[in-house]
């Protein structure tokens, strides 16, 4: 079965949204080829890696639906992740969100303007919404 196994952050500042990815999430960049691409080490384990790369038209609109595939982050806590998102120069697209069975969901954009997901697992996030502890 097909599953992701990359994923590209396009950017028109590589080193602004470097050291917005290394002071968020701490993930490693390392310049690859001669073009100006970067790899992105996201971890240890589970998941997936990708690459940085020049953006080839114009950033994205901050106003418009998501026109991707947003990748989505598993964080341990979602509160304190999405401060530290503004805090680095990224904004809050959409505001936290419960999945029920499944979690916190929040949509953030990068100082470039690139949109991605952080979700903080908690399987009770939909019971708490409709007041039930």
């Amino acid at each position: 079965m097909p599953r992701p196994v990359h994923f590209e952050i396009h950017t028109g500042d590589p080193e602004r949204a470097i050291a917005f990815y290394t002071a968020l999430f701490d993930w490693s960049f390392e310049r690859w080829g001669p073009e100006p691409y970067w790899s992105v080490t996201t971890g240890e384990g589970q998941g997936i890696d990708g690459g940085l790369l020049l953006r080839s038209g114009p950033p994205p609109d901050p106003d418009s639906a998501p026109g991707a595939f947003p990748l989505t982050m598993e964080v341990p806590d979602i509160d304190l992740l999405t401060r530290e998102v503004v805090q680095a120069g990224g904004t809050v697209a959409s505001e936290k969100s419960a999945i029920p069975g499944v979690g916190w969901l929040v949509h953030c954009r990068d100082p470039e303007g690139n949109l991605f997901g952080m979700l903080e697992p908690d399987p009770d996030a939909g019971e708490r919404t409709r007041g039930v502890t």
